[in-house]
């Protein structure tokens, strides 16, 4: 009998503190910095984000949504045997957050890494995750995508610091005999590294290079709409499938342009997209989990939904993975 795995339960956290455009402009403002809610919005689609407290880091907004997740499937921390989570912000550089998490759910034993992709790191560790349970590696899995992108946003420079927030999403992946995951599509091209990255790492204690974020928007854009198309398309053709069978299409959450531009080319319309980044802002690898489980507790997105994820990030990576809930 051919083995699968399914999503059994979505679950996802955003810090208390938000930022409409309005406090971040006032706040940017103090240090100089002029923008304004016009600017981003027109520019973006951003209406606000969120921040986590200094003393948070990602495994604790990973814990709650994992949380969320696991009650949602019905089960318990205790039942989980692989953990994978991806971040680009991780609380350490070793052990990983997803060793950390495990700590934290007490969910002690199994298999638990992390995946650094980016802004496709849950597209990618979704696609392991399938992988290993495919393979009799594992039998439910949790996957994880959680940031805090405001430790590494540079502000004085308002093209970027107003894109990002923080925030956490989680699935259960299960094994299953019936279909979830249809199919995948990964992809990176590492000479595309300077148009967004983290050019610093730390030696001797000491910072070497810019810890900061740095992005070329106009260049970030141009390939993103491309190869997201490419993605979407090839993860179709592999599952047999044509745009008319997609439900909802749940891209990464960076801009509402890329994003309209990414369904246009699908054709289909705005109304089968679900869009988040107008609150949630651009969470990077925990932008899609989030923007699946507001579908699903919002009602928008019902059992049997054919769904299409798909993100681009730094490295440059991108993918997609069509999955029927």
């Amino acid at each position: 009998m051919r083995r699968y795995s399914r999503i059994t339960g979505t679950g996802s956290y955003l810090p208390p503190r938000r930022l409409s455009n309005e406090d971040l402009a006032a706040e940017l403002a103090q240090r100089g910095i002029e923008t304004s809610d016009e600017w981003i919005v027109g520019r973006t689609g951003i209406h606000a984000r969120h921040f986590a407290a200094p003393d948070v880091a990602s495994s604790d907004l990973a814990l709650e949504a994992s949380k969320k997740a696991i009650e949602a499937a019905g089960c318990t921390p205790q039942d989980i045997d692989l953990i994978i989570v991806a971040t680009s912000t991780p609380d350490m550089i070793f052990p990983s957050t997803a060793c950390i998490l495990q700590d934290k759910l007490g969910a002690h034993g199994c298999p638990a890494f992390d995946v650094q992709a980016v802004c496709s790191g849950f597209v990618y560790a979704l696609t392991v995750a399938d992988a290993m349970i495919k393979t009799g590696a594992a039998s439910r899995a949790l996957v994880v995508g959680a940031e805090v992108f405001s430790r590494i946003l540079d502000f004085s420079d308002r093209t970027t610091c107003v894109l990002f927030g923080d925030g956490a999403g989680a699935v259960v992946l299960q094994a299953s005999e019936q279909p979830g995951i249809l199919a995948a599509d990964l992809h990176a091209d590492g000479k595309h590294v300077g148009i967004l990255c983290v050019p610093g790492n730390v030696s001797g204690g000491n910072v070497l290079g810019d810890p900061l974020l740095k992005m070329d928007g106009q260049a970030v854009f141009k390939l993103a709409v491309g190869v997201l198309e490419k993605a979407a398309r090839a993860t179709l053709d592999k599952a047999g499938l044509t745009d008319a069978d997609i439900d909802w299409l749940i891209p990464h959450q960076a801009n509402i342009r890329i994003m309209q531009s990414t369904a246009k080319k699908l054709k289909l319309p705005m109304e089968k997209v679900i869009v988040t980044v107008g609150e949630h802002g651009n969470t990077s690898a925990a932008s899609i989990p989030l923007a699946l489980d507001h579908g699903v507790r919002s009602g928008q997105i019902q059992p049997g939904q054919t769904l299409l994820l798909e993100g681009v990030g730094g490295g440059f990576t991108w993918g997609a993975v069509l999955l029927k809930l």
